[in-house]
């Protein structure tokens, strides 16, 4: 309740709202500021509600909207940033209440695959990171729009953001050339958190909201990986626990309540079913399980876009308007995971030819052979897992677990309590194929899990309590940081982790669940004769 202006007491109505204000808040009224577009405003709103308002005030500091009369509403947007696609959470500020979600493929794909695709198309085209900032930006307002469209929600009563994402979205997003982030020594413009004006990075749905961006861990370990800390809450266990956020580069912390190391590692692209021969991303159509039995070696394999496994009646029908189109992250992880414990391929990843003798589904390939999980009937595309295609999974997976062991040598430990997968990969990933193909390291699979979008919970903790704000601010700064790229012992770890699922590596746990096989040598059965020839079955 603001007092009327009186000729007996000159004084600006700016100054009798923040004197109103200032009790409430715990503040002298000198404390307070406006947005300029609020103060624009200002009269006409406190006349309209006859000098009876609502302010929203930023951080008890900024008055940054002003409404005539009682407004009670109030909301949030929690975004996770991710390289491949952009996830939206729509919080009610009253309550805490997710109202709704949307998500949508990140519009910088056109410019890279992978973030550092993009880093190069920013350095050779000029304008180009600009460009990839201004299409981020526009996917953020869409997916504003959508979210408070299916709320119900005003876009002017959207107060603020939160947005995290790994350190090259995070630059792109707030306008910085990431060039720096291309190359050693991976120099951030800024790790610690960000609170910005909505209207100073560009067009945005409410220009008076704010933006708060978490703090960078690294320069290849982001305000992702920040969020993700902050959800899964390491420093708040007493057991040694590992978590992994899996995509192209993978962000990896280590530790418990006492402390905490992170790093990264290059996995590439195969993980994401780039790079692999009939490899695509997870869509309708894409193979996603598969399960081969170690008598027979025929396989068994759902597709995105069905419940049902192949070998059960009206699975075709199920999948008649998408086919199979290819196999996916998670299938190509199951696919070769299931081909060790079957011994189509050996601890080195070797395919066996002489299983050829045992079953078409082996079959040549060139120089070398491949396994059919699907030979394309019913219209679908053949897919086959390829001596190359194991290759390039060992190579990603080495590159993970090669992180992890680093980390493991500082903290002095072989073991691990306690393992989560973070993101969209390790949300459908199957936890046992993954470590059974040394993707992750050993642990009781009872506390191994895979956590979903943990990003997307840290950002909606961010934007609901100021506290974890300041929390993982504080936490950030405490996390050691160890660059892969220069730590000798990298190269060593990655080389033992090319084995399936490693080659020294004890993992008890993990032998306790699953029986693997003993090591054995393939002899001349790993190439294909001289005029050999594939043999053909139906199925």
């Amino acid at each position: 309740q603001v007092e009327e202006p009186d000729m007996h007491k000159p004084s600006g109505d700016l100054e009798r709202l923040k004197t109103a204000l200032a009790p409430e808040l715990g503040c002298k009224p000198d404390a307070l500021d406006i947005d300029f577009h609020v103060l624009k405003r200002l009269q006409p709103i406190l006349r309209k509600g006859k000098w009876e308002v609502t302010a929203a005030v930023y951080e008890t500091k900024q008055i940054i909207d002003l409404w005539p009369g009682s407004q009670k509403e109030s909301y949030g947007l929690a975004v996770d940033l991710g390289s491949t696609t952009i996830a939206a959470h729509l919080c009610d500020l009253q309550n805490g209440k997710v109202l709704a979600s949307a998500g949508l493929m990140n519009p910088q794909i056109k410019y890279g695959e992978d973030v550092m695709s993009r880093v190069s198309y920013a350095m050779m085209n000029e304008g180009g990171a600009e460009a990839m900032t201004a299409s981020v930006h526009e996917a953020l307002n869409e997916l504003a729009v959508t979210c408070c469209a299916d709320a119900g929600v005003d876009t002017s009563l959207l107060m603020e953001f939160v947005v995290v994402g790994n350190p090259i979205m995070h630059h792109l997003f707030l306008g910085i050339d990431p060039v720096e982030l291309g190359g050693a020594p991976f120099a951030l413009a800024a790790q610690q958190a960000q609170t910005i004006r909505a209207t100073h990075i560009g067009p945005m749905v409410n220009e008076g909201a704010r933006i708060y961006v978490l703090p960078c861990i690294a320069g290849h370990v982001g305000a992702d990986m920040a969020a993700v800390v902050l959800a899964e809450a390491p420093d708040q266990e007493n057991r040694m626990t590992f978590i992994a956020d899996v995509g192209t580069n993978a962000e990896m912390v280590l530790g418990h309540k006492d402390r905490l190391l992170a790093a990264s590692s290059p996995t590439g692209p195969a993980f994401e079913g780039a790079q692999i021969s009939a490899g695509q991303r997870a869509a309708p159509g894409a193979i996603e399980r598969v399960r081969i039995d170690p008598s027979t070696l025929e396989p068994d394999f759902r597709v995105i876009g069905s419940d049902k496994w192949s070998s059960e009646e009206g699975f075709w029908e199920d999948i008649d308007s998408t086919k199979v189109t290819g196999i996916c992250g998670s299938g190509i992880i199951e696919a070769i995971a299931e081909m060790y414990l079957a011994q189509v391929i050996n601890q080195d990843g070797h395919v066996d030819g002489g299983k050829a003798s045992q079953s078409s589904r082996v079959h040549e390939d060139g120089r070398t052979f491949a396994y059919q999980v699907y030979d394309g009937a019913n219209g679908g595309v053949p897919v086959s897992v390829t001596q190359n295609d194991v290759r390039a999974i060992q190579m990603a997976k080495a590159a993970l677990y090669a992180g992890y062991r680093l980390l493991a040598d500082y903290h002095e430990t072989d073991e691990v309590k306690r393992v989560a997968l973070a993101g969209a990969f390790g949300t459908h990933i199957d936890v046992k194929h993954a470590m059974t193909l040394g993707l992750i390291p050993d642990a009781p699979l009872s506390d191994v899990h895979s956590v979903g979008n943990a990003a997307g919970a840290g950002a909606r903790m961010a934007l609901l309590n100021r506290d974890m704000r300041r929390h993982i601010e504080g936490l950030v700064g405490r996390i050691e940081k160890i660059e892969t790229a220069v730590e000798p012992k990298f190269q060593d770890h990655f080389i033992e982790a090319m084995a399936i699922p490693h080659k020294t590596a004890n993992f008890k746990n993990l032998g306790e669940e699953v029986n693997l096989p003993q090591a054995f040598e393939i002899s001349g059965n790993d190439q294909p004769q001289e005029g050999g020839r594939r043999r053909r079955r139906r199925g």
